[in-house]
């Protein structure tokens, strides 16, 4: 049969874009359909913008640090209006960037929805096409909690749209974005109330740095309701108020529900496709990203696996070489490294002593100190923590974790050494660079207690 192309790619964030440009690259006829915007969550309402955010946030602090280093600077009213021009000028220029990288490939663009309507056809708009393949690389989407009264609350999409800071906030949530959205905030001026069922926030992370993690959120006048969500919102004279179970938790101008994303693949009828699905709608893939229709294919936040852009451009370049380009290969969803944007950001790699200790014995090394910054700026909650997980039996690191100014700029370089399969003992012959944060991670030389003893005597 012919098809009027060779690959079909609904979404074009960074996984969709960069399977299609690879494939393209490879001699493919190729088309891509995005129906929002190009460069997806991360270039338009998520990492780029975000990460502008904590900058801003960042001037505000060294302002008031400013006069310990002999500068008197006198820390105005912020101005988010004014950041907002330049912030979202450029979004706009690398959201378009996205669009002209396909054309430069050779690739078809549909600015339209595009959805299955057959085991090859693709209703793209008003038009119908078909492709000998195609990949689902949709993303995800924010939710919400549901309960009476969330039509008033925001989601991490409004971040970008405020036309003025409020004066009181309250996040839902305690993942990354919830953390990140509650320092953002604080960091601008407004007054934020962080809710969390669970007793620490950072599910999944290392257990010391979600405790060093409470810690710095209290330090910077965060308000943390651990343990409390709200059941109910309800509009009042001045606000917003929170409640559970019929009493007040607070009152406040705006709620950002930070509590979960799902992946984006509603109504693309992949259904009747006979693409099977996970509970929450996640594409269900095998290790060369095939769903179980062997000619459709999904990476990304679809597949609500390793939800990081730098993953899902992984995963489309090895598919579309595997696919297109005779250079059949896969990725690897273990060791991959990531940051959380928050004040003080934090930066991992690898297992955690939990998981590492399910395991089998492992050694841990713990240091925390003030770095040399803030011994000077005497700031409060700016402690630095670093941790490195350790396999005594081959005394592999198996982890590595910092929460600490600088953590992600630090974790990538440490995350080629454990990828690599570095020992401890590479770490200890490596010199630091001193006077610096990051050569804590190669002097730490007194193991700080043993972990996994009970499981290896089993």
């Amino acid at each position: 049969m012919s098809y009027d192309f060779d690959f079909f790619v609904i979404g074009g964030g960074s996984g969709g874009v960069r399977a299609a440009r690879i494939a393209a690259g490879h001699g493919a006829r190729v088309a891509v359909a995005e129906e929002r915007f190009w460069g997806g969550t991360c270039v338009n309402v998520g990492c780029v913008p975000k990460k502008m955010m904590v900058q801003a946030a960042e001037y505000g602090a060294w302002a008031e640090e400013a006069p310990a280093f002999g500068w008197e600077i006198t820390k105005g009213a912020y101005d988010l209006a004014k950041f907002a021009a330049v912030r979202d000028a450029e979004v706009a220029r690398l959201s378009g960037i996205y669009g002209r990288l396909l054309e430069g490939a050779g690739c078809t663009r549909f600015d339209a929805r595009a959805t299955l309507v057959g085991a090859h056809e693709i209703q793209v708009g008003a038009q119908r096409v078909t492709a000998a393949r195609i990949l689902i690389a949709t993303g995800g989407r924010a939710t919400k909690l549901d309960i009476p009264g969330a039509e008033l609350g925001l989601i991490s999409d409004d971040l970008f749209t405020l036309p003025a800071m409020p004066r009181r906030v309250a996040v839902l949530g305690a993942g990354y974005i919830a953390l990140e959205f509650a320092c953002i905030l604080r960091g601008l001026g407004a007054e934020v109330d962080l809710f969390y069922r669970a007793a620490l926030p950072l599910r999944g992370f290392d257990e010391d740095i979600r405790v060093a993690m409470v810690e710095a959120l209290a330090a910077q006048g965060i308000r943390l309701r651990a343990e409390t969500m709200p059941d109910r919102l309800d509009r009042t004279g001045q606000g917003i108020a929170l409640r559970q179970g019929g009493a007040s938790l607070a009152e406040v101008d705006a709620v950002f529900f930070c509590t979960g994303r799902v992946p984006n693949t509603r109504g693309l009828g992949l259904e009747a496709a006979g693409v099977a699905l996970a509970a929450n709608g996640a594409v269900t893939v095998d290790d060369d990203h095939c769903t179980s229709v062997p000619h459709i294919f999904a990476v990304g936040d679809a597949i609500d696996r390793v939800n990081l852009t730098p993953m899902a451009t992984a995963a489309g370049h090895a598919l579309a070489d595997t696919l297109f380009g005779n250079r059949p290969r896969r990725v690897s969803y273990e060791n991959v490294p990531t940051a959380v944007f928050t004040s003080p950001p934090i930066g991992t790699v690898g297992l955690t002593e939990e998981q590492a200790a399910v395991r089998g014995p492992v050694d841990v090394y713990v240091t925390r100190f003030t770095p040399m910054r803030h011994t000077i700026s005497k700031r409060e909650g700016r402690k630095t923590l670093m941790k490195l997980v350790v396999c005594q039996r081959s005394q592999k690191v198996l982890g590595a974790h910092m929460l600490g100014e600088d953590a992600g700029e630090i974790m990538q370089g440490v995350g080629i050494a454990i990828v690599a399969g570095a020992t401890k003992q590479d770490f200890d012959r490596t010199i630091g660079i001193h006077p610096s944060a990051a050569e804590e991670f190669v002097t730490l030389r007194t193991r700080t207690r043993e972990a996994g003893i009970a499981k290896a005597a089993e």
